[in-house]
């Protein structure tokens, strides 16, 4: 049997909303603080792919193993992988999986188990496409798959799933583990690349940013802030932001990161300000890096198409690609709106500044796809 998905096909995705939706229509989920991966299996070869589609079977063995033992020969599933530790979850410690070592990668799978928790169906056992089902269809084949063949498996099991509020509102205060609160309409279809008709409750407001440069501090040749960047619909790189928060210990660490990729193109959009009456030549100075490292930071306001305050450094996203960094994630919609579309929070009139005192390239060759894969 072929797979009727090809192994590159995209998951769903979800609008980022500021309040829990309410209905009939909807359906909850917790939202797990982990990698989102799609399992395709396909006779005795077993494939994970990330949400920026990279193979993940490699940092994750113990994962892949387990569904290569399923009684199933043929389905394609979507869920997400975490590393339970203490009472809670641990992404820490799936950051430390992406390792270049396979030997590092089966230790740490060994002494940090991670686990596989399914939420949705794409194609069954049969080799059914169930992506144009509805939800409610698709829940109730997931469900019967699982009591099939998940029953008493300690690597892969079934997320639950309601469509009562109070347990959504449980969720969203942190029980069990869980980062927020997803919810799915139950007649959507399983729409591929898609923000319609899945969203997502955070408990706080985080974004994810390519780091298109830094400074340095002003004392000291270590790393004073990280200079973020989004994607624009053109595919340029917006400096939207800073982030500084980084204890004097990290430091140095942190500076040995980000100086490797010096020299790149930095930020092909909107880039950092010059100097004003309050900075000195020193802090104006930033250095470009080549688009490659990707972060989460929290953040209290966005307007302006910027970070109004300085933000929270809150770890690495080595599994996310940098052009899936872009504004649509900031279109905060409402409860009501949640699946429908809003505008972008990016300025409606878009100014260009120069680099006042960057080492940055004197020319591009032109605006960067925002698919363009790097």
């Amino acid at each position: 049997m072929t797979l009727p998905l090809r192994e590159d096909y995209a998951p769903m995705e979800a609008r980022l909303t500021n309040e829990l939706p309410v209905g009939d229509d909807w359906q909850y989920e917790p939202k797990w603080d982990g990698f989102r991966c799609l399992a395709f299996r396909d006779g005795d070869r077993v494939h994970l792919r990330s949400k920026s589609g990279q193979p993940l079977e490699r940092y994750f063995p113990e994962v892949a193993e387990a569904l290569g033992k399923i009684g199933a020969k043929h389905f394609v599933i979507d869920g997400e992988i975490v590393i339970p530790q203490g009472e809670g979850l641990s992404f820490d410690a799936l950051l430390l999986r992406i390792h270049p070592a396979a030997s590092r990668v089966q230790r740490l799978s060994r002494e940090t188990p991670a686990r596989y928790l399914v939420f949705d169906m794409l194609v069954d056992e049969r080799g059914t496409d169930l992506t144009g089902r509805p939800l409610v269809e698709r829940r109730q084949r997931l469900e019967t798959f699982a009591a099939r063949y998940l029953r008493h498996k300690a690597t892969v099991r079934l997320s639950p799933a309601t469509t009562r509020e109070s347990d959504a509102r449980d969720w969203l205060a942190g029980r069990e583990g869980t980062d927020g609160v997803v919810a799915k309409r139950l007649g959507a279809a399983y729409m591929t690349g898609d923000r319609t008709g899945m969203v997502k409750v955070k408990r706080i407001r985080t974004a994810d940013c390519v780091v298109g440069g830094f400074r340095y501090a002003t004392r000291g040749k270590v790393i004073g802030s990280l200079l973020l960047g989004l994607y624009d619909d053109e595919g340029l790189l917006d400096h939207v932001g800073f982030s500084s928060s980084f204890a004097a210990a990290d430091r140095p660490r942190l500076t040995a990161i980000v100086e490797k990729l010096a020299g790149g193109e930095g930020f092909t959009g909107r880039a950092p300000g010059g100097p004003s009456r309050w900075s000195t030549a020193r802090s104006a100075e930033w250095v470009p890096l080549e688009p490659k490292l990707v972060v989460e930071v929290q953040y209290d306001h966005f307007s302006g198409g910027r970070f109004r305050h300085g933000t929270r450094f809150l770890r690495w996203r080595p599994e996310k690609k940098p052009s899936q960094c872009t504004f649509e994630q900031l279109s905060i919609v409402s409860a009501g709106a949640a699946a429908g579309r809003t505008a972008s929070p990016r300025p409606a009139t878009r100014k260009r500044t120069s680099t006042p005192t960057a080492t940055r390239p004197a020319k591009r060759s032109g605006p960067r796809s925002a698919t363009h894969r790097r």
